[in-house]
């Protein structure tokens, strides 16, 4: 069994680097794609990140540009099933005991942002979302020449069992009165119309014809942001660790004690953005849900389209002429060792459904989404410094919401009107900042 290598490294800061117009933090498929977005409206700006480009999340996805999916994790839906996942160490849902202590406070805001007023709410932000990713996305693909990538073949959702498809109507029904189209399934015969070579024991589905993918997200989020460099901006590898208000600008101290000063400042750093947050005094509470996959070479199944199997909590989609067989939760924070056994599990009922499905030369990887308890990223300014922009947290979510944040973080600093409502995604939704030592500018 292989693993995927490190991504490449950026060059490091060079001596004359430390003042910029703008600067995100985190190079990631959100980080480029707002500085890409922000360098095309003719800010210049530099991009740092602790590791490199696509370096975490961004690097080993499922490569879906997930429209549909505007139901917030949290829902009672979701608390029915948990207590059923959890029994299995590895099912769709794990948390390592040793954990449970720390997470338990994220774990008490998830329960709160599962009651049905809350999952309205979230569910109305999230679609308002969605429906600006869907109309963004093909604009920055154009504009940075990688709209070839984009695929259109939709996401078929499959069951098992005749009651499990119809637990999921409600589910279905919501998604209609947002304008989702879809079309339900019934028997083998109908299935294989749409994906041939599918386990019988799957006895319905349902077909989204809107949900895209992409050939290849590691490819795509280095395609953007070699189109960011072309346009003038510069990625470096460096590791923020504190935020500094001043006066004059804003300055970030990096592990090296370097000081960087910048007139504007986006936090784009994935799983490590919370961190950065409380150097400002603010509480954000966000978890790293740790997923899981196994890339299979070209030739290991003819998939036709991305398949979703809701009662495992896992996906199998086309990536760079292969197949990847990914998904699932396991909480156990950013330093505990990966489990990769939760990847073999995936890949043995992956095999299940698709019984042709070749599993030689395999690759393994772990990579850590942030995810914040009521499913919604935080997109907006901080409450310490209106100079600094939060766009975190988008969970499952963030190649799919990438483009609209880009779009929202751009108009955060131009001043202009966001495209939808900032309310749901402030981080005062949580808390407001705990320190007072910086007054608002903006």
């Amino acid at each position: 069994m292989e693993f995927f290598s490190s991504a490449e490294r950026p060059p490091p800061l060079g001596p004359d680097e430390d003042e910029c117009e703008v600067l995100v933090i985190g190079a990631g498929i959100i980080g480029i794609s707002i500085a890409l977005r922000l360098q095309q409206q003719g800010h210049q700006v530099l991009v740092i990140d602790r590791s490199g480009v696509a370096a975490e999340a961004s690097r080993g996805n499922a490569g879906a540009y997930a429209f549909s999916d505007i139901l917030p994790l949290a829902s009672p839906g979701i608390l029915r099933q948990a207590p059923r996942w959890l029994l299995d160490p590895l099912g769709p849902l794990a948390i390592r005991p040793a954990y449970l202590p720390r997470i338990a406070p994220w774990l008490w805001r998830f329960w709160r942002a599962s009651q049905p007023a809350q999952v309205i709410a979230s569910t109305a932000a999230q679609a308002a979302l969605m429906d600006l990713s869907a109309r963004e996305t093909p604009n920055i693909l154009e504009a940075a020449g990688a709209l070839s990538m984009l695929r259109s073949d939709g996401n078929l959702h499959l069951y098992q069992r005749e009651a499990q498809w119809r637990a999921a109507l409600p589910s279905w029904q919501l998604r209609a009165r947002y304008g989702i189209a879809f079309e339900h399934l019934h028997g083998a015969a109908a299935i294989a119309r749409l994906q041939t070579g599918l386990s019988a024991e799957l006895v319905a589905a349902t077909f989204v014809p809107a949900w895209r993918s992409i050939s290849d997200p590691l490819l795509l989020t280095r395609t953007l942001a070699s189109a960011f460099e072309k346009l003038g901006g510069r990625v470096r590898q460096a590791k923020a660790v504190t935020l500094h208000s001043e006066a004059a600008a804003v300055r970030v101290t990096l592990d090296n004690a370097r000081q960087l000063v910048c007139k504007r400042l986006v936090v784009a750093a994935g799983a490590w953005s919370h961190q950065l947050a409380m150097t400002l005094g603010e509480r954000i509470p966000l978890e790293t849900e740790r997923g899981y996959n196994t890339s299979l070479p070209p030739g290991a199944f003819p998939l036709q389209r991305q398949l979703t199997f809701p009662g495992h909590g896992f996906v199998i989609t086309a990536i760079a002429g292969g197949v990847r067989v990914g998904g699932a939760v396991e909480f156990a924070g950013l330093e505990a060792p990966p489990n990769y056994r939760r990847a073999e599990a995936m890949l043995s009922k992956a095999k299940r459904f698709l019984p042709e499905l070749n599993c030689q030369g395999a690759t393994q990887w772990m990579g850590f989404r942030p995810s914040l308890p009521d499913s919604l990223p935080v997109i907006g300014r901080s409450a310490s410094d209106g100079r600094v922009i939060y766009a975190f947290g988008h969970g499952h979510l963030g190649l799919t919401q990438s483009a609209a944040t880009a779009r929202l973080v751009a108009e955060i600093i131009a001043g202009s009107l966001p495209g939808i409502d900032l309310a749901p995604f402030s981080a005062l939704r949580f808390s407001r900042a705990t320190s007072a030592r910086c007054p608002m500018r903006v």
